[in-house]
């Protein structure tokens, strides 16, 4: 197995964004505030609001924007910037503050302990939740159920928008997905190699409503269903 990451080992947030001016400098901000040698790679998915101008002022080194010319989907973002990190350990934040960079360092611990070779956040672990949208939450867990039943694992969330890997994972995934049916490529890839450590450590999470900008709706459920399907058995 991969060596254990060293204390100061560079990690990459990689946040891909579209349309998110009115949270996307609090998320950098925040995630300025972890205490680790990191970098942040924005991705603005062709954004048509002021995404860009809320980064204005924010220039320093080790922050970098991607500009796509168009809205490819978040599986392209997150192409886009696992290409440009440099860092030894990557992790995706979403740029719409349901994820809280508070808990990066709980993710990067089992990584430091030379432990896991990936974290998942899990919203089910007990730590505090918003209390909404039901039908979402059975949905996750169908898809969880789902991924343990094909790939024989012990998932609590795979649909976490918080994964957290070495980078010789990344390095060895080519992805596919362009939506959000990028969460099941991963998932699927990483276990179905069987070569990697993943380890799940309790995140908190508030979510956003529909009308507060959430985007992912029941037709990307349906998605994940077949892209895990599809790369258990044909890819």
């Amino acid at each position: 197995m991969p060596a254990n990451a060293p204390m100061g080992s560079l990690l990459s947030v990689v946040i891909p964004c579209y349309n998110e001016e009115a949270t996307i400098r609090r998320v950098v901000e925040r995630v300025w505030t972890v205490p680790v040698p990191l970098e942040i790679v924005v991705v603005d998915d062709g954004s048509t609001d002021g995404t860009l101008g809320a980064l204005a002022g924010l220039e320093r080194e080790g922050l970098r924007v991607i500009r796509l010319p168009e809205n490819r989907g978040k599986g392209a973002a997150l192409a886009a910037g696992f290409a440009a990190s440099r860092g030894d350990v990557l992790v995706v934040q979403d740029a719409d503050l349901e994820y809280d960079p508070d808990d990066l360092l709980d993710l990067l611990a089992p990584i430091r302990r030379g432990l896991a070779d990936v974290v998942y956040g899990s919203r089910f672990g007990g730590r505090p939740q918003r209390v909404h949208m039901f039908w979402h939450k059975v949905g996750n867990r169908c898809l969880t159920f789902l991924t343990n039943l094909l790939f024989n694992t012990t998932l609590t969330d795979m649909e976490t928008g918080y994964k957290m890997f070495r980078r010789e994972v990344i390095a060895g995934i080519t992805l596919r997905s362009r939506r959000f049916d990028v969460e099941p490529e991963l998932t699927a890839k990483i276990f179905k190699t069987k070569r990697w450590r993943v380890y799940e450590v309790p995140i908190s999470y508030y979510g956003r409503s529909y009308e507060e900008g959430k985007k992912i709706t029941w037709r990307d459920g349906l998605v994940a269903m077949w892209t895990l399907i599809r790369y258990r058995f044909w890819d």
